[in-house]
């Protein structure tokens, strides 16, 4: 197999059901959540275009409950209302904010959906940034001590949520990586077994191609400053997998220091700890979206403990140093997936 000469390659341990040899790939596509989304399914004309108008209906869903950006978005208007004020979530922003408030528990707060103001004053969320300088040690401080899961209360079975303080929601961590699965449900729904759906980087597959072959794709990196220790790129094959990449592609400079857009909620500020991207492959695109978060803030020690004893497919890399090559780990569940 040529490709294994100059990849890693990450397989599922079953992968079977190929497609209808007759039926071409076809590939649908647009704009969301500030980004491009895509589909590639096995499938007739008519059932591919029935999927566009499903999943255009899902993503702008999405939007409509989970935008910053929108201002008549549900999470806009949770994030006006009175502070101790019940508001009921309809079900799919209520599914989004019970996962990244449980993810946020099993991380001990590395991934919190309720640092909405803390990424606003970094200037990453839907408010620009106020001034070139940066946040006041104090500034950051007071908004800390009223953000966080902790100042939220929220009621799984009526999916009703209230705060205690002025905390805002922010789900962009999570948000992206659950419209990937809502996007493959209306693949799914649609009757089409063998289909790649991506969002933004974040992807999902099931099935095969009408050849019988995985739907492949390469874990990001750079594509220079490696450490000559590090193997191959690697390769996945996503057959009822879905993979999500955390990095810091977004950020500014500051007195010749870069700030990363991922903030960590313990302390408010913006990570430092050498992490360059993290990479999850989950059942959920959405858990994926946010464990990946949840390693880039815990780092890559505590990140690969972390994702070991949650065994968690998952890929870091990391500078030693500041100047230093980029370094990677696996987690044992990652490594069974190339043996």
């Amino acid at each position: 197999m040529a490709m294994a000469e100059s990849f890693r390659v990450a397989v599922p341990h079953a992968i079977g059901g190929a497609a209808p040899l007759s039926a071409p790939i076809r590939t649908l596509g647009g704009l969301t959540m500030g980004t491009t989304w895509s589909v590639r399914l096995v499938g007739s004309e008519a059932t591919a275009q029935s999927i566009y108008r499903a999943v255009r209906i899902a993503l702008d869903r999405v939007v409509a409950q989970m935008s910053a950006w929108v201002p008549h978005s549900d999470l806009s208007r949770f994030n006006r209302a009175p502070c101790g004020e019940w508001r009921t979530l309809p079900v799919e922003f209520g599914h989004v904010v019970d996962a990244g408030l449980r993810i946020a528990e099993e991380s001990g707060g590395a991934c919190d959906p309720a640092i909405g103001k803390l990424v606003d004053l970094w200037g990453f969320g839907a408010e620009p940034r106020q001034s070139s300088a940066l946040p006041s040690p104090d500034r950051v401080a007071g908004i800390l001590a009223t953000s966080g899961r902790q100042y939220l209360a929220f009621d799984r079975t009526t999916r009703k949520l209230k705060r205690t303080t002025p905390a805002s929601i922010d789900v962009n961590g999570i948000a992206k990586g659950f419209a990937v699965d809502l996007a493959m449900a209306a693949v799914r729904r649609h009757g089409c077994d063998h289909a790649l759906v991506e969002i933004g980087g974040e992807l999902k597959g099931c099935g095969v191609k009408p050849d019988g072959s995985p739907w492949w794709t390469a874990i990001d990196r750079p594509a220079s400053d490696i450490a000559p220790d590090v193997g191959a790129p690697l390769l996945v094959a996503l057959h009822g997998l879905a993979i999500a990449t955390s990095g810091c592609e977004r950020s500014f400079a500051h007195d010749g220091r870069r700030y990363s857009h991922t903030i960590d909620p313990r302390t408010g500020w913006p990570i430092a700890n050498g992490m360059v991207t993290a990479t999850v492959l989950h059942a959920s695109c959405m858990e994926a979206d946010a464990y990946a978060t949840a390693l880039m803030v815990l780092g890559p020690d505590d990140g690969l403990a972390f994702a070991t004893e949650r065994n968690l497919p998952a890929v870091m890399l990391f500078r030693a140093r500041p100047d230093g090559p980029i370094r990677e780990r696996l987690s044992p569940a990652l490594k069974a997936l190339l043996e």
